[in-house]
């Protein structure tokens, strides 16, 4: 079934047309001539538009090369009753679908609207097929973590990904705006269609709007030749505005009106386009601040704040280290590679390191540490030296002791210390400290016994130390 919008001035042949048309399952909107025609184009976004080529106000092929710069992809079948051979090639060749001369035959129409809607299942199809494919090949567009900031985040996303409202991701630099982003889209109605990015920092300020809503060719210097925006790019799917508020005054008045009417023009021309785009901001910047120095729009800010998901930083949801660990590990060692484990000690680096740079400095990390232990097991030397060195602040925070102890001493208070630090990081959860430590967990249970740890009552479990020995990280 298609949305089809019938252009036809002779109501002897308008009337039997549509009434075919509706019998035959499809939805109908008629103009009687050309520009009310384009009025509807401009109104709403129909499959087909039927047109004949010979109309008063506005003739036929002025509509159809309307139609093919306001919607690409809605298919145009022309109709005459003018043999014209040239003008039939001529239509043809900018996209046309089909030319009918008339009288024709109704069901060669039909016949026509049945291979347009069969070829638009298929297109949809594949555009599904592959961005599940892209999806499956993008490890990123995981949200790894099982603390309860991560799950909370987790429960937001499936929420707002079955409405259209705009939502802002808030976060500092490196914790993953992006994968949230995408995840929004891929557990939207919107999956099947693009997923558009534009990073508003990274683009000059006077190219930023061309960017965004596209230009005519000669619009400015540089312009030799037309190109359409992001935001035409994105229409039925969804755009990311990464680092929004970097947004120029001019850019933020233009995209007010976009979400506002959810039309624009591009850049040299006076020709409104109307899209149906869903926005998804991001920022790593306070917002409220720089709507006092006026530097960001409030009005703005409260189009693109319907809904705000904030995620953490890394230093805060520690509990999640093995996680994401074995997570950049498995997605970077060749398949069928064994991953390599983690050595205490490397642990210990990673567990006191606080992680600036977030979930992405963690991912760099990994990739550094992988190379250079040649994928066998990944200790303190094979760490970049921001980490090993604690950025300054000391090893293990272990102050230097007074004097020279006994060995067995000292070894039991670095036990001790090392073995808090692990069930910090873990949530005091000790499968998952073993995990990190990798030893069982009745190994770990006895360690803790042995040093006193479990009768502290912020670190009782339910582990069964009986149960058998958990694999090593990795």
């Amino acid at each position: 079934m298609l949305d089809v919008l019938l252009i036809e001035d002779e109501i002897e042949l308008r009337e039997p047309l549509e009434e075919m048309l509706r019998e035959a399952g499809h939805r109908v909107q008629t103009a009687a001539d050309g520009a009310r025609g384009l009025e509807e184009i401009m109104r709403r976004v129909y499959d087909v538009v039927i047109c004949d080529v010979r109309l008063p106000e506005v003739d036929g092929l002025t509509v159809f090369r309307t139609v093919r710069k306001q919607a690409p992809g809605t298919e145009v079948v022309l109709m005459t009753a003018f043999a014209d051979v040239g003008q039939a090639v001529s239509a043809l060749k900018e996209g046309a679908y089909d030319y009918l001369m008339k009288p024709f035959d109704i069901d060669e129409l039909l016949v026509q609207l049945r291979r347009i809607d069969e070829n638009r299942s298929l297109r949809r199809e594949l555009e599904k097929m592959r961005g599940e494919l892209s999806a499956g090949r993008n490890a990123q567009t995981v949200l790894v973590g099982d603390s309860p900031p991560i799950r909370r985040v987790n429960e937001m996303v499936k929420m707002v990904a079955l409405s259209d409202v705009p939502v802002l991701v808030t976060g500092e630099s490196g914790t993953g705006k992006e994968v949230v982003a995408r995840l929004i889209h891929e557990q939207s109605p919107r999956r099947s269609k693009p997923f558009v990015v534009v990073n508003c920092g990274a683009l000059a300020e006077n190219l930023i709007e061309a960017e965004l809503f596209g230009h005519e060719r000669g619009a400015f210097t540089g312009a030799v030749k037309k190109r359409d925006g992001r935001f035409k790019a994105a229409d039925g799917g969804t755009l990311f505005l990464d680092e929004i508020a970097e947004l120029p005054a001019a850019a933020q008045a233009k995209l007010l009106r976009v979400l506002q009417e959810g039309s624009f023009e591009p850049l040299g021309t006076n020709t409104t386009i109307k899209v149906d785009v869903r926005i998804i901001s991001a920022t790593h910047r306070n917002l409220a601040e720089r709507i006092k120095t006026g530097a960001f729009r409030e009005d703005l800010f409260y189009r693109v704040n319907v809904i705000q998901v904030q995620l953490p930083a890394l230093r805060e949801r520690l509990g999640d280290l093995p996680l994401l660990l074995r997570h950049f590990i498995q997605r970077i060692v060749p398949p069928g590679a064994p991953p390599p484990n983690v050595s205490p000690a490397a642990w210990a680096c990673l567990a006191q390191y606080p992680f600036p740079g977030n979930v992405r400095e963690l991912s760099h990390a990994v990739e550094h540490a992988l190379v250079l232990s040649g994928g066998k097991e990944i200790d303190v030397q094979h760490l970049p030296a921001t980490i090993t060195d604690d950025g300054g602040n000391g090893t293990l925070g272990a102050a230097a002791p007074a004097a020279v102890r006994p060995l067995a001493v000292a070894l039991r208070e670095f036990e001790l210390q090392y073995l808090r630090r692990a069930l910090k990081v873990a949530d005091n959860k000790r499968t998952r400290a073993a995990e990190m430590l990798g030893i069982s967990r009745k190994t770990l249970w006895e360690k803790l016994r042995n040093v006193g740890v479990t009768s502290d009552p912020d670190f009782e479990g339910d582990d069964d130390p009986s149960t058998p020995a958990v694999a090593d990280v990795g």
